[in-house]
């Protein structure tokens, strides 16, 4: 049975789904959530799917290939999603590889091979190549979340191809299954292999025997037009079948976009790194000055040579990147050359391709980067490039469409030059960036999809820009694959000869056209399935917070999700997104399957019932609102923001679930408690706290936190100062928190504060930020909340006194979330400006010492304070007092306020605290602090463990010379 493209739409999903479930195929899901979720990847198309299919084994596989054959149902194979050109998207089943069929098999360090799952993500390979010494040589941009079957399938390349090539040179074996259902392992074949398979007359002969007779009759076409630089991986990579290339239908099936079969396991080279490596960075006039200077520069043995626009520093809004970028030799475009060897040699070696590149027209300065660090600050802007591309400086949206091309680099000057004026024929705008080392350019740009001229303007500028690219000896995906991108436009890179022989091999491995169809063969029209289109109107809907950078709309502030998947990175490096997924590895509990999600209740087609919507309120369960991905998601997908916003709206005029009535109003309820803490204490604790945890939605597991005896503020206001105050008043924000729970925390604040010659005063009354009532979306309440503590602290903002917060959580709030809720509120706005953390304060006072502590630490930076600020005026100030900290990338505690104390949160909070947090402290010497500025931090400390948290105010207070 032959499978159309348009097939699957006239089939019934719920048919279709029992169907799979009945017949073994491992876990299967064909309910609209999951539907939505995986309606995109990382491009601009959009298709809902039948069923998404997870396996959990191989037999999975192969049952889920036997029941689609039966039905006639396509399938499109899927690692992570993270394909930019729309391969990874079907209108029949999904299969998803990347949760469970993921698993490294072997590997052989002497013989430097590895055999895995096509589900592995490429940095768990690096990590287990790595013990001993080796590593895998083709490294996309998205190594973190990327699979080796995603890579297989568009024959990823990344920074280091240079050096290492494509993901093609790189692959010695695979098992692959057809859609008929055909087990074979293919690789290299000498003729004498090949007679012998073909005179075994089984399946796996007779398909060999074809493919064979197939390049014997093309030898020509074979080797003239494929193959023809490292690049060119637009269409089926038939050079290989040459008999000089050992005929090596491995190889062949690398970037074939899962059109030909579906990959059991693969078995891969290992190479050897350098031992030392030296970043170099050189500048240049512009993109075009420094594509002309790559011929001169490839005669060095470089392991990269990536391109960067500044277009591209200019979207960086981070502040430790943005340190990065601007201590850069200041020009409009660089190269990022990396070279390895012994340590010793690595000096001369960067001295000769400096000098060469002095020679070269446009060369601005260069800097040999020594610090490690700043390196890895280098080096992941560059990678997190397709994410910052999708935003212009401007703020407008910019897409993929042309995102891959590349040419030969002695060419790559003069495409460029020519594509910049193709843009400005078009009027439109983008960022460039990409692997100038090998004639590789990514650009996003800013295609109007909304309306029918604007996707007209689409259609013509990328056939234009194929004409281009052939015209320069190029192909039109580099690295990228062609999907339904780029291969409605393959005839005009190709003769109808080359195209007839990528039919005649997708006939070979795939008659029934059941494995991807409208890829590369009998395309899908590149401005068909849209993901963004002018025939859909988003639904009306009225938000509370303003979303000022995606002009009130709420549509598009969930379109900047544009599917790179940084969310679903697996281990915390440096960052927090996202802490739920990293437990549960579901996509659904991702920062991308969210804001797919909302993308999709917007458009009521598959989620049909807006705000009210149980799928989006069932993925948002398990987001902690700990503002990571406002920080880590290159694209700033502010989550927390738009779950309180969907909370707001979906519980409005209903009944709330118990725990925003007990912890999203706790600051009322402490207030109470304040004034009997210990018969509070008592109660919490007796035979009736099992039944107070269930009436207040609080998990069974968790212990409630104690009330302090006294607040701080009584403490306060019964105090006489007897600091002098020389350098002025500061606003010392009292927190709900510890006001309440841990006072003595803002004790030593208003110590250390006094110790540096402040005087502190105290908001008036009983102010709160309104945080609580945010994350549980009741908006209205938070709103009147906001707006009473912005009036009580007006008098103060206004007349330049800073705000001191020590609970990370709360001054985010004040500066982010008020000035949000209170829109165009210039007291607001204010306060947000006056704002500051302990440290940065102290930091930035002239003429101050801290106390030297002779101690060492490790801290959690809390998930907050890393959205808004982070760690590093903490850290300066921690190495000023003398202490040896090591800041842990820990990403989120798992507590994050209300979240870890909700019923059914429990186990997702502590697996989150496990994975570095909890561990790290266990291990640390008794004698080593644990710094954690967070109330939820601390808690989550003190109930796991059996160790206590420390505030950084308290750690400075206690070596405060005493008071005379």
């Amino acid at each position: 049975m032959t499978v159309t493209a348009q097939d699957a739409e006239r089939l019934d999903a719920a048919a279709v789904t029992e169907a799979l479930a009945l017949g073994d195929c491992g876990e299967v899901r064909g309910d609209a959530g999951h539907r939505a979720q995986y309606s995109a990847d990382a491009s601009n198309y959009r298709r809902i799917p039948l069923a998404v299919v997870l396996p959990r084994e191989r037999r999975h596989v192969l049952n889920t290939l036997a029941v689609c054959r039966r039905l006639g149902v396509p399938i499109t194979s899927r690692g992570a999603g993270t394909s930019t050109s729309g391969q990874a998207v079907g209108s029949g089943v999904v299969l998803d590889f990347s949760r469970y069929f993921n698993r490294l098999l072997t590997l052989d360090p002497l013989a430097r091979t590895a055999t895995a799952q096509p589900g592995i993500v490429l940095d768990d390979l690096q990590r287990a190549a790595g013990e001993h010494g080796l590593l895998f040589g083709a490294d996309p941009s998205t190594h973190s979340r990327c699979t080796l079957g995603g890579m297989i399938g568009n024959n990823a390349c990344g920074s280091h191809s240079v050096a290492w090539g494509r993901t093609a040179e790189n692959v010695l074996e695979l098992e692959v299954a057809t859609y008929r259902g055909t087990v074979l392992r293919v690789g290299e074949m000498t003729r004498a292999e090949i007679d012998e398979a073909v005179a075994a007359g089984d399946d796996r002969g007779e398909l060999i025997a074809a493919l064979h007779r197939l390049a014997e009759h093309n030898l020509a076409s074979l080797r003239t037009q494929l193959g023809q630089f490292p690049r060119q991986v637009s269409g089926y990579a038939l050079e290989h079948l040459l008999p000089e290339r050992r005929f090596n239908l491995a190889r062949a099936l690398v970037g074939s976009e899962g059109t030909l079969a579906v990959v059991l396991s693969a078995t891969v080279r290992l190479v050897t790194p350098p031992p030392a490596r030296a970043l170099v960075v050189l500048g240049y006039r512009d993109a075009c000055a420094a594509a002309d200077a790559v011929p001169a520069l490839r005669e060095h043995q470089l392991l990269a040579l990536e391109g960067l626009d500044r277009n591209l520093t200019d979207i960086v809004t981070g502040a430790e990147a943005r340190k990065a970028i601007d201590s850069l030799p200041r020009t409009r475009a660089w190269l990022f050359a990396e070279l390895g060897g012994q340590e010793d040699e690595l000096p001369a070696l960067a001295e000769e391709l400096t000098a060469a590149a002095a020679r070269t027209e446009g060369f601005t300065g260069h800097e040999i980067v020594t610090d490690a660090v700043r390196a890895r600050q280098l080096w992941r802007i560059r990678e997190d490039g397709a994410g910052l591309a999708t935003r212009l400086p401007d703020g407008s949206e910019a897409w993929p469409g042309w995102e891959d091309a590349a040419v030969p680099p002695a060419q790559l000057g003069s495409y460029l030059r020519q594509f910049n004026g193709l843009l400005a024929r078009h009027q439109l705008h983008g960022a460039v960036y990409g692997h100038f080392g090998e004639g590789c350019l990514h650009v996003r740009i800013d295609f109007d999809f909304t309306t029918d001229h604007g996707t007209a303007v689409f259609r013509a500028f990328v056939t234009e820009a194929a004409e281009l690219a052939a015209a320069h000896g190029g192909s039109l995906s580099g690295e990228h694959g062609d999907g339904q991108a780029r291969s409605e436009l393959l005839p005009l890179m190709y003769g109808p000869a080359v195209i007839s022989l990528f039919e005649q091999f997708k006939g070979v491995w795939d008659p029934d056209n059941g494995l991807n169809p409208g890829m590369i063969v009998d395309p899908l029209p590149i401005d068909g399935n849209l993901r963004v289109s002018p025939t859909r109107t988003p639904l009306p809907l009225t938000t509370v917070f303003p979303f000022p950078a995606d002009d009130g709309d709420f549509a598009k502030a969930t379109r900047r999700c544009v599917g790179v998947g940084k969310c679903r990175t697996t281990t915390p490096r440096g960052d927090v997104m996202c802490p739920s997924y990293r437990v549960t590895r579901d996509e659904k509990d991702s920062t991308r399957g969210r804001a797919r999600l909302l993308y999709e209740m917007t458009q009521g087609e598959v989620i049909t019932d807006g705000w009210r919507s149980t799928e989006v309120r069932d993925a948002l369960d398990l987001c902690l609102s700990c503002r990571g991905c406002s920080t880590d998601c290159p694209v700033g997908v502010d989550m927390a923001t738009y779950k309180s916003e969907f909370l707001h709206h979906h519980y409005q005029g209903r009944l709330r679930p118990a725990s925003h009535y007990s912890m999203g109003w706790l600051p009322l309820w402490s207030r109470l408690a304040a004034r009997v803490p210990r018969l509070v204490n008592a109660v919490t604790a007796s035979r009736l706290a099992p039944a107070i945890k269930r009436w207040g939605g609080i998990a069974a597991e968790r212990e409630v936190p104690r009330f302090a005896d006294r607040t701080f503020l009584t403490w306060f206001r019964a105090r006489t100062a007897e600091a002098d105050g020389h350098r002025g008043p500061v606003m010392l924000w009292v927190d709900s928190f510890n006001n309440h729970f841990t006072p003595d925390v803002l004790k030593a604040g208003v110590a250390v504060l006094e110790h540096a010659g402040y005087r502190v005063q105290v908001p008036d009354g009983i102010q709160c930020c309104g945080l609580t009532w945010i994350t549980t979306g009741q908006l209205r309440i938070a709103r009147r909340i906001a707006g009473r503590t912005v009036a009580a602290l007006a008098p103060a903002t206004r007349a330049g006194v800073p705000v001191v917060g020590l609970e990370p959580s709360c001054t985010a709030a004040l500066k982010t979330d008020l000035p949000e809720l209170l829109d165009g509120d210039t007291d607001a706005q204010a306060l947000a400006r006056s704002t500051v953390t302990l440290a940065e304060l102290l930091h930035r006072t002239p003429d101050w010492r801290p106390p030297q502590v002779d101690a060492r630490s490790i801290s959690q930076t809390h998930c907050h304070q890393h959205a808004t600020g982070g760690f590093s005026a903490d850290s300066a100030l921690l190495e000023a007092m003398g202490v040896d900290n090591s800041a842990l990338n820990s990403g989120c505690c798992g507590l994050a306020g209300n979240f870890g104390f909700e019923r059914g949160h429990y186990e997702v909070s502590v697996a989150a605290g496990e994975q570095v947090l909890l561990p790290a402290v266990r291990a640390a010497a008794m004698d080593t602090v644990v710094l954690a500025d967070g109330f939820s931090c601390r808690t989550q400390i003190t109930q796991q463990t059996d160790r206590s948290g420390t505030h950084l105010a308290e750690l400075i207070a206690r070596a405060l010379p005493p008071q005379s």
